[in-house]
């Protein structure tokens, strides 16, 4: 069973930010952008293109010296982790992409999100870390298995020695869908639409996996809306936030 565990939300500079705690213990940095200020980091897409990129350009700012790097990329709910090696610095932009990978320090993870899972995994030991976008087409499609595979191979770590946070999305309460989605994403054959927990389908399939250590968030993008973006609860006109997660690199 997954234990709650809840992001702080940080009160510095002008940045939105929630983040966790524990994962500082490890010495990552696992956290979320909030909503307060109309922060919309939607670089995908709707929002007005210099403000999304001025909050991009503060966002940078405020990881700095601790990360040169940022790796970034637009979501397609599909199921591919691209690795990130080497030292270069500045932003590494990428394509159709729901899940970024690395052992790099200094370089910082980042997914955008608005409602869809933001999945933190990390190997404590090695501190290799991955970060997924997980929607309902991405779990069914195996972002999380995907992952999770990709993560162990690249450490030579056992399953059992990756942790995992599930962050902040809608929650189930607020997830009502179709029979075929329930189908897709638990395997339950259902007759009519209801509601749907992803973060839990997300723990069950990496318990299932062999994950021991699971989180996932209290917060819901959906009912706490004063905080975060929601794309369902908005009809599909509101922002994004960025879930971002690295190992912080040495101070040049």
């Amino acid at each position: 069973m997954a234990t709650v565990l809840t992001e702080r939300r940080l009160a510095r500079e002008s940045v939105p930010r929630f983040e966790l705690d524990s994962w500082r213990d490890w010495g990552l940095r696992a956290g979320i952008t909030g909503r307060e200020g109309d922060f919309d980091l939607g670089l995908f897409a709707h929002g007005p293109a210099g403000r999304v990129l001025s909050n991009w350009l503060l966002f940078d700012r405020s990881h700095q010296p601790e990360f040169r790097a940022i790796a970034v990329a637009s979501q397609v709910h599909r199921s591919t982790v691209r690795e990130h090696n080497g030292s270069a610095a500045g932003w590494l932009v990428g394509d159709a992409i729901d899940g970024h990978l690395t052992g790099e320090p200094g370089l910082l993870l980042t997914i955008t999100v608005a409602d869809c899972i933001p999945v933190y995994l990390a190997h404590p030991k090695s501190a290799t870390v991955a970060l997924l976008h997980a929607g309902w087409r991405g779990i069914a499609d195996g972002i999380l298995e995907t992952g999770l595979q990709r993560l162990s191979q690249s450490c030579g770590c056992v399953m059992g020695d990756i942790i995992m946070h599930c962050g902040v999305g809608i929650c189930g309460s607020c997830y009502e869908v179709g029979p075929e989605v329930i189908a897709q994403v638990t395997g339950a054959a259902v007759a009519h639409a209801g509601k749907l927990d992803l973060r839990a389908a997300l723990a069950d399939r990496a318990a299932r996996a062999g994950l021991r250590e699971i989180t996932v968030s209290s917060w819901c993008s959906s009912h706490d809306g004063e905080l975060f973006f929601s794309h369902r609860r908005s009809r599909g006109h509101d922002g994004r936030m960025l879930a971002y997660l690295g190992r912080p690199g040495p101070s040049m």
